[in-house]
């Protein structure tokens, strides 16, 4: 038998392999897509069915009625999907950004962040973020007579629908879960390569099933104090308007992103990691393992936050709502991605440089920002939001490296301080156009208006106070549970043992017995195929 024909076969069948698993690919691709043009399809056209009476409710008739909290729920549960699939990003994102030692961990802990945070927003988060309660705290059902409140805990007792949505509450279950496990996985990516596994067991309880639920009631609750903020509640005197935050720029990311902070900061930085204000030439964040992972994760990311935002409307009804939204959340992206390319270019180590981990955080960041004035901002108030965005993003990497903080993935700027800005920007780009979505529609007799459409400092006080009552609550309340954590013996210390950080195979080997990739380079590489089919084929 002839080498050379060997290795030509060898070679045709991993080029066959290759053109079958592109097939399969498209094939599943193509199919989803099929799917959700349909969903989407089905979203345009009932509207214009129903669309032509007034937006009062009760001109529907029940059957009607019934058809439109049915395509509501749809695209509630497509939204839902979609939000959920941005797991897949993050891990590939914050494996991509991490050292090859510290892959395992990552994936591991991003995936039983998402089992734990089910279980506990099932058990006590969804009562505690969404039930009646007080101000500060929620945990079930107001009954008729406006005083009595049944709890909600492990979904007991829960109504058919939610409020006035007409989506069943089960349905509004799973589309928070989904919003509760964006927040729960972001905290691990500050976190990467130096927190026992153990450990992030107990701080993702904190996070998941009390830190999230409970800071975000005060948003997001029935009766939240920042959610009744100038009409009732604790800052009524203080502001005329109400805190907003449509899809989660406070409530999501920058809950996930402040904590993050708090976690890397108790932690202190990986071993051996060198700031560049200690060295310049050889200090800075470590490269990823693996960038190509990471662009793929960022772009599912991308994709999954068309179900994050639009699919906050809870309503397929309103056409022109999830049309802007959806617009203003790819223009905000574009912008915030090309925004921090030519930071990177003109400015600091990677001058002259187009460089790909910023850009991949700067449209990241982009999303970020447009998750709260999504549904309020013209389209071009969406691209000069997503500009400042994606210098936020540039110069928060560097704020956080001089501050010597170890942040592997910049989650702290994508996250927190972009998800500060987006809140801010509500008050400062609103265009006075949009009021509030419903089950049957748009309400734009309340329309928003910022400081630069006429609006004055209303909103923009509004949120401003929002933005830092949460983000100095998380922060606070995060570090000391951190601290706390930190503070217990081995195994159950956040930070892991120090020769399980320095160890051969790193974190990965020590927490969880394998390596990302067990099998070495030159065993995978096509080169390595050709020269061991070669050898077999000759010894035979």
């Amino acid at each position: 038998m002839k080498v050379g024909s060997t290795k030509h076969n060898f070679l045709s069948a991993v080029r066959q392999l290759t053109r079958e698993k592109w097939a399969l690919g498209a094939t599943i691709f193509t199919g989803k897509m099929i799917g959700l043009l349909l969903v989407f399809a089905a979203m345009m056209v009932l509207p214009g069915v129903f669309g032509t009476k007034a937006n009062a409710a009760e001109t529907y008739t029940a059957h009607e009625t019934a058809l439109i909290n049915t395509v509501n729920t749809v695209w509630t549960l497509v939204a839902a999907f979609l939000v959920f699939g941005m797991q897949a990003g993050f891990v590939m994102l914050e494996a991509g950004f991490a050292r090859k030692r510290e892959t395992v961990n990552v994936l591991m802990e991003c995936i039983f962040d998402t089992c734990l945070c089910g279980l506990l927003f099932y058990a006590v988060g969804y009562a505690f973020m969404f039930g009646n309660g007080n101000g500060f705290i929620g945990w079930g059902g107001l009954g008729a007579d406006g005083k009595t409140i049944t709890n909600w805990f492990f979904l007991q007792n829960t109504p058919e629908t939610y409020g006035s949505t007409g989506i069943p509450v089960l349905a509004h279950w799973i589309f928070q879960y989904a919003f509760a496990d964006t927040c729960s996985t972001i905290v691990s990516g500050a976190m990467i390569g130096r927190t026992s596994f153990r450990g992030d067991i107990l701080y993702s309880i904190g996070i998941t099933g009390f830190i999230y639920p409970i800071i975000g009631h005060w948003a997001w609750g029935p009766d939240g104090f920042l959610a009744t903020m100038g009409t009732s509640g604790f800052f009524k005197s203080i502001s005329a308007q109400p805190f907003r935050d449509f899809a989660g720029s406070t409530v999501v990311h920058t809950i996930g992103g402040v904590a993050s902070l708090a976690g890397a900061m108790v932690l202190g930085p990986r071993l051996g990691r060198i700031f560049a204000r200690d060295d310049k030439e050889k200090g800075g964040l470590p490269p990823g393992h693996n960038l190509l992972v990471a662009a793929v994760g960022g772009f599912i990311l991308w994709f999954g936050w068309y179900g994050f935002n639009p699919g906050s409307t809870l309503s397929a009804m309103d056409m022109q709502g999830i049309g802007r939204v959806a617009a203003n959340t790819t223009l905000a992206a574009c912008a915030g991605g090309f925004a921090a390319m030519l930071a990177a270019l003109w400015f600091g180590p990677t001058k002259g440089k187009f460089d790909l981990a910023f850009t991949i955080n700067g449209f990241l960041g982009g999303l970020v920002a447009i998750t709260c004035p999504c549904y309020w901002v013209s389209p071009l108030g969406a691209i000069l939001l997503g500009v400042v965005a994606g210098f936020v993003i540039f110069a928060g990497v560097y704020l956080i490296e001089w501050f010597r903080i170890d942040d592997p993935v910049g989650a702290v700027s994508v996250h927190g301080l972009c998800g500060i800005w987006g809140t801010l920007s509500l008050g400062l780009f609103a265009s006075g156009q949009y009021g509030a979505t419903g089950p049957t529609g748009a309400d734009n007799s309340a329309p928003v208006a910022g400081l630069f459409y006429g609006g004055g400092f209303d909103v923009f006080k509004a949120q401003l106070i929002g933005s830092l009552t949460i983000t100095l609550a998380v922060f606070v309340i995060t570090f000391v549970m951190m601290f706390v954590i930190n503070k217990l013996g081995h195994p159950w210390k956040l930070r892991i043992e120090e020769h399980g950080e320095t160890g051969a195979g790193g974190i990965d080997v020590f927490d969880h017995g394998i390596e990302v990739y067990p099998v070495q380079d030159d065993e995978i590489s096509l080169s390595g195929l050709f020269d061991k089919g070669a050898k077999v084929a000759s010894e035979a």
